[in-house]
């Protein structure tokens, strides 16, 4: 009977800290992405609109800075939770970002306060990706320590779904807002309902949190007073951890962020800009494809309790760097095949000289605004020099139009059989949606095992510390610039599918050093 007592209590904790750990990361996450939903926004609100795309770009780079910061989030707040605890880590984690993004949505704005509102927006940002590094991969660690050894694959791969629920969850919301209120309204003040509704999932996740029960592992390291005084600096330290935050960093998260990224974000902005898909069937499909990573998730995380977390990981890696470039290509394929035809049987060939592609300044000459209109009507094309001394012309068949006339260009695209949408009659959706399936069966194969396998790597006393900083470096630096190198890659080679070549290098990298170092953790004491 004193036995079945104590499984039910042990199973009641089970429960609360997984809905504690699980409600809290997805707070973060949707505070986190809430903004980015709305950073284009942001740039008419609180930026000098003298040069709209420099605003724009001021925005996004304000989006960016909360990842770049995460790192620092993940060496402080991991240490913290090694020294004192990691149940006063959450909590402290959670306050600062629900109150920097109830802030958010308090802010004046440019033509209220002037220059120091984009200061505020950054100083608020900065706080977010903070508390993001803290968060992400401390929750890894929490929730695994308290994991019944056996089931840690499953029980554990929940709170991988807490990403993809908070961007569903922070789009829809933009999504009811902006089909209520007029573009008018929004712009004035519904952007600030997102932000300032964050205050009760804050109160909600605050109550769960302080309930929360501190990981049985570091009560026993602080019993035997072998707690670590100087967490970071031992991770570095020591041959063997440090090897594995290696690992952690080029592989484990590497792969899992490169595949998210490219599956749940950089897909939407394929089909819409490239593939040239109506923006709502595109939304549609991704967010279809999304909703099956949920049970895949789970699936695949009690797979690895199975037959091991190794196999598992190490075929989603090679799944991802063998699709991504069939599926994008298969996207185009049966989403847009006029376009396709187009791109295929229509040589377009741009002529000029210093055409170098940047993102952050406006073109400097006609050669760099045809490559950025190429680019944006989704036409595939060569560069080649010019044929005359400070000359520029785009060549398509056997017409030419000299100098930059978008108007023009767009004309003669159109009369050799360029669409400016796709044509929904032609649209394959289900043929796009199987597609999407294979890029999140990769991912659900990276995301299941995975949260077990960060804590499984590491000894107890640095554990906090040696996850979460390799796996915000990775997940900022590798998979949060993904979208914005593939694009990069895309515009200068003149191909939408040469950027794809960015994760498919990285994922095969990934793959290949998982295959030779990447150790089974199944089953793994965690009180080592």
């Amino acid at each position: 009977m004193s036995d079945n007592s104590s499984s039910l209590k042990s199973s009641t904790i089970q429960r609360k800290v997984a809905i504690a750990a699980c409600f809290g990361t997805f707070l973060e996450w949707y505070d986190f992405l809430t903004f980015a939903s709305l950073a284009t926004y942001f740039s008419t609100l609180f930026f000098p609109q003298e040069n709209p795309v420099a605003a724009l770009l001021a925005s996004l780079a304000t989006f960016g800075v909360g990842m770049l910061v995460r790192p620092l989030g993940a060496a402080l707040f991991g240490s913290l939770g090694d020294k004192y605890g990691r149940r006063p880590v959450f909590i402290a984690t959670i306050m600062l970002m629900g109150l920097a993004t109830f802030c958010v949505g308090l802010l004046p704005t440019y033509s209220q306060v002037g220059m120091l509102a984009p200061v505020l927006l950054l100083v608020l940002r900065l706080l977010q990706g903070f508390s993001v590094g803290g968060e992400i991969g401390g929750a890894a660690v929490y929730l695994t320590e308290h994991a019944p050894i056996n089931k840690r694959g499953v029980y554990t791969s929940v709170l991988q779904l807490m990403g993809p629920l908070g961007i569903l969850v922070s789009t829809l919301q933009i999504v009811l807002l902006q089909s209520y209120l007029s573009a008018e309204d929004f712009q004035a003040w519904g952007w600030r309902v997102p932000f300032l509704l964050s205050i009760l999932l804050l109160l909600i996740s605050i109550k769960s949190r302080v309930n929360m029960y501190e990981s049985p592992v570091f009560l026993h390291l602080r019993e035997k007073h072998a707690l670590s005084k100087a967490p970071l600096r031992e991770c570095l330290s020591n041959p063997h951890t440090l090897g594995r935050m290696l690992l952690l960093f080029t592989c484990i998260s590497a792969g899992g962020s490169l595949l998210f990224f490219s599956s749940q974000v950089y897909t939407n902005v394929y089909l819409k800009t490239v593939v040239r898909l109506d923006p709502q069937i595109a939304s549609t499909l991704v967010m279809l494809s999304t909703l099956v990573l949920f049970p895949l998730t789970i699936y695949f995380g009690w797979l690895s309790d199975r037959i091991g977390r190794r196999p598992v990981l190490l075929a989603g890696l090679l799944l991802g760097c063998l699709a991504i470039l069939p599926v994008f290509k298969g996207l185009m394929h049966y989403g847009n095949p006029t376009l396709e035809r187009f791109n295929s049987e229509v040589p377009v060939a741009l002529y000029g000289e210093s055409c170098s592609y940047d993102p952050f300044t406006a073109a400097k000459n006609d050669c760099e605004r045809n490559q950025q209109l190429l680019a944006k009507l989704g036409v595939s094309y060569t560069h080649n020099p010019a044929t005359r001394p400070n000359n520029t012309s785009v060549h398509i068949g056997n017409r030419e139009v000299a100098g930059y006339q978008p108007t023009e260009l767009t004309q003669l695209l159109k009369s050799e059989g360029w669409t400016e949408l796709a044509d929904p009659l032609q649209t394959d959706r289900l043929m796009i949606f199987l597609l999407l399936l294979i890029l999140v069966v990769a991912v659900g194969l990276i995301t299941g095992p995975q949260t077990a396998t960060l804590a499984e790597l590491f000894p107890a006393r640095t554990r906090y510390t040696a996850v979460a900083l390799p796996h915000n470096l990775s997940a900022g630096w590798i998979g949060g610039l993904s979208p914005f190198m593939i694009t990069l890659l895309s515009v200068k080679d003149g191909n939408a599918l040469s950027g794809m070549w960015y994760p498919v290098g990285l994922l095969t990298l990934a793959f290949v050093i998982g295959l030779v170092f990447l150790p089974e953790t199944r089953n793994a004491s965690l009180e080592g």
